[in-house]
């Protein structure tokens, strides 16, 4: 139930109508229309908002409308929001996992439309009304909180650390006094690393992949970066594993259109309530969880940064 564009909205509304008109040729015929699929996994139980949530003239009645939620999201971030290559149909991971359960809320079913972006194009497609919300890793700042708004945090990113496979010994930062530990250079982790440990002696690589092949070859003991790319380091190889949890805060949020108090207030009640029902834990679980060898975060309390 995902589609791919890089339309504007208006030419995804000129196709809703012409999808309605085809269902209502469809209903003179004499064959019935197809009954709506049966959700399934983790989308049977997701909850689904009750039609007083939905305000007549509300953004959640425009979506519900347009029977489609239109996302700005990756398609080529592993465990996140990445196209399968055998079906560009399909696209898996966290983040847009997410914005499928957000879908079935307001929709009762997980059509998303997406919309890939660039970094410096996210506000833009909010502002302009191009997508619905933004799933991208999408750091909450006061500055950008200027221009669009954020619900959640629904996510803590942030640095963590890595060792080989076959490690026992380290379960995280606190394990890393008088470790070598490897880090990228001109990264937050060269300065932080020293904050939490002192004592750990820190070696530098150039790029991503140099600092995995040195972990590899034993020239350290850890290594210490982004939460994220080291689970998709760590997707990738067998012999890397992510332990324990970030060590900073890097507070993911879900973009939204600027000015628009009650769907802001409508997604941070879907966050809570995916959270309690276990939605949030088991979409964790089936991308992220699949590459770290600790148990399901805490997720961060909803409005507890500064811009959300």
């Amino acid at each position: 139930m995902t589609r791919l564009t890089h339309r504007a909205r208006t030419v995804a509304c000129v196709a809703a109508l012409a999808a309605t008109s085809l269902a209502l040729a469809a209903c003179g015929s004499d064959d019935a229309p197809e009954a709506p699929a049966e959700l399934s996994g983790i989308f049977a139980d997701a909850p689904v908002a009750d039609d007083s949530l939905i305000a007549d003239g509300s953004t959640m009645a425009e979506i519900r409308e347009a029977g489609t939620l239109t996302v700005a999201a990756a398609l080529d971030a592993p465990l996140l929001s990445q196209q399968n290559p055998t079906d560009p149909d399909e696209v898996e991971g966290f983040d847009i996992t997410l914005a499928k359960l957000l879908a079935t809320y307001i929709l009762g079913e997980p059509t998303v439309e997406i919309v890939p972006p660039a970094s410096e194009t996210r506000e833009a497609l909010l502002q302009n009304g191009t997508v619905d919300v933004v799933f991208n890793t999408y750091t909450i700042t006061e500055e950008r909180a200027e221009q669009v708004s954020f619900a959640g945090p629904y996510f803590m990113s942030g640095l963590a650390v890595a060792v080989a496979a076959d490690n026992e010994d380290i379960a995280g930062i606190e394990d890393l006094g008088g470790k070598t530990v490897i880090v990228g250079a001109n990264t937050p982790a060269v300065e932080a690393v020293p904050e939490h440990q002192p004592t750990a002696e820190i070696v530098t690589f150039g790029t991503d992949p140099q600092a995995v092949q040195a972990l590899g070859q034993g020239r350290g003991d850890a290594y210490v970066q982004d939460y994220i790319l080291l689970a998709t380091n760590a997707a990738a190889n067998p012999d890397l594993k992510v332990v324990g949890q970030p060590f900073t805060e890097e507070p993911y949020g879900i973009g939204l259109p600027p000015e628009d108090q009650e769907f802001k207030d409508f997604v941070n009640d879907w966050l809570r309530a995916i959270q309690e029902g276990g939605q949030w834990e088991q979409a964790w679980a089936d991308s992220i969880g699949t590459a770290v060898d600790s148990a399901a975060p805490t997720p961060p309390e909803i409005g507890s940064v500064p811009g959300s």
